[in-house]
């Protein structure tokens, strides 16, 4: 399946939207887990005050009795530190690592919470150390720790408060989900926005795109429209460029012809001269000016017919100039009752000089005419096959029901001048002529054989569709 232009891993706008999407996943990415870090401390930050509150609470109501036994003053408000391995605990110890004459939350049972030297070795500026443990269920714990000596009491005591950090995981993870759905939310508008952009910022370009290829067909002669700032000194080159061509390719055509004016009349005089004067020199006159009238007429052909094949704007209709050689070359070989077929793709356009065109079908219609038995097929399509460059190509076959050549025969037809068979008419120089001219478009012409039977001359030139 053909995928848009835009679309292309080569086109500019698939670079610019994938470029932007990747900086936008990132950025979204990154902000999302800061977002997610964020919150998690905030938790954890109120829940080591509410921690601290309980811790507070246990501070305040805590007593040594004059045995040097601990009890408890009242009770904490939470009603989960009595409910059993509810999560929510607290302990004090009087030694530190021992459960020797402590005092504990109901929720605890027969249960004791035993850190790890490494939780409570950091402490903050008030001397409270935060760390996570598990109880007897698995359950994740958040606890803080302070050491504080009691009114009597010879030895700092363990004060620890303990919560269930799970409920807080949660809605952590509640968060979570939310924050990745509004940012999958948030990255999809974000996609849609910026191929929209990358659309909207290129249509400039895709205007002077349709603008050129209408240069290209004929239908306009510049470069027409206000650009942004950006791509206007472009177009402005590149009608300074189109001018250019237009006035290299009328100055050529003057100086062919007005070369062609200035050989014609000292040719002249020298042809008469040597008539005036019988003789062996000059015949020979005669003979050489002869050669270099033929060959100035050749060469200055030639660079016509470069002028014109590079020249911009140039359109020329394919069914029409075909149908007239057929009918022409139908009249001129009667005799023969050659009869020629014409199959053309409608709407197809050759990318040059009517003049051109049919100067090389014509050269390979007269041929097929020539060595025909009675039939001769002429195809016009589209190429299906499209080029590095994108441009599309004109495919013309002219096929005969003749002899045919050989593959050997084949490869050396197109030379300048060859003839392989001196009892048919003709200079040679069809084919030849024809090749050079599809070569200046750009073109070739191929030999192969033909569905009829004999010879199929495969001609390739730019076209537009």
């Amino acid at each position: 399946m053909m995928l848009p232009g835009w679309l292309r891993l080569n086109s500019l706008s698939f670079r610019l939207a994938v470029s932007a999407a990747v900086l936008s996943l990132v950025v979204l990415v990154s902000a999302g887990l800061l977002l997610a870090n964020f919150f998690e401390a905030a938790l954890d930050r109120n829940f080591d005050a509410r921690l601290r509150a309980v811790l507070d609470g246990l501070l305040a109501n805590v007593q040594m009795g004059a045995d040097g036994s601990l009890s408890m003053d009242g009770e904490l408000a939470d009603t989960r530190f009595t409910l059993p391995l509810s999560g929510w605990y607290w302990q004090v110890q009087q030694k530190v690592g021992s459960a020797e004459g402590d005092l504990a939350s109901a929720s605890l049972l027969e249960q004791r919470l035993s850190p790890a030297p490494q939780d409570v070795a950091e402490r903050d500026s008030d001397g409270i150390a935060h760390f996570y443990l598990t109880d007897a269920n698995g359950t994740r714990l958040r606890a803080i720790e302070e050491r504080f000596k009691l009114f009597g009491s010879k030895d700092e005591m363990s004060f620890l408060v303990a919560g269930n950090f799970d409920e807080l995981r949660a809605e952590a993870v509640a968060f979570e989900r939310t924050l990745v759905a509004m940012l999958s939310g948030l990255g999809v508008g974000l996609l849609a926005a910026i191929v929209a952009q990358v659309r909207f910022g290129l249509r400039p370009l895709r205007a002077m795109e349709a603008r050129l290829s209408a240069i290209r067909e004929g239908k306009a002669e510049r470069l027409e429209g206000d650009y942004p700032s950006e791509i206007q000194p472009v177009a402005d080159e590149l009608n300074l460029l189109i001018r250019s061509n237009a006035e290299v390719v009328e100055r050529a055509r003057n100086e062919v012809g007005n070369l062609a004016h200035a050989l014609k009349t000292p040719l002249s005089v020298l042809t008469n001269e040597a008539k005036l004067q019988p003789g062996g020199l000059a015949d020979k006159v005669a003979e050489q000016a002869r050669i270099m009238r033929d060959q100035v007429a050749l060469y200055l052909d030639r660079a016509r017919r470069a002028a014109r094949a590079r020249t911009l704007g140039s359109a020329s209709e394919v069914e029409p100039v075909l149908l007239a050689l057929a009918r022409t070359l139908e009249r001129i070989h009667h005799d023969k009752g050659v009869a020629i077929a014409v199959s053309c793709a409608p709407s197809v356009k050759f990318r040059g000089e009517k003049q051109d065109l049919e100067e090389m079908a014509g050269n390979l219609l007269d041929n097929a005419c020539k060595w025909a038995a009675q039939r001769v097929a002429v195809k016009a399509a589209l190429d299906s096959v499209r080029s590095g460059d994108s441009r599309s190509w004109l495919i013309i076959s002219v096929g005969d029901d003749g002899p045919g050549l050989t593959p050997e025969q084949r490869s050396q037809a197109p030379r300048r001048g060859r003839r392989l068979d001196e009892t048919k008419p003709g200079s040679g120089l069809g084919l030849s002529i024809a090749a050079e001219t599809a070569a200046m478009y750009g073109g070739s012409i191929k030999l192969e054989q033909s569905d009829l039977g004999g010879l199929a001359a495969i001609l390739r030139l730019p076209a537009i569709q």
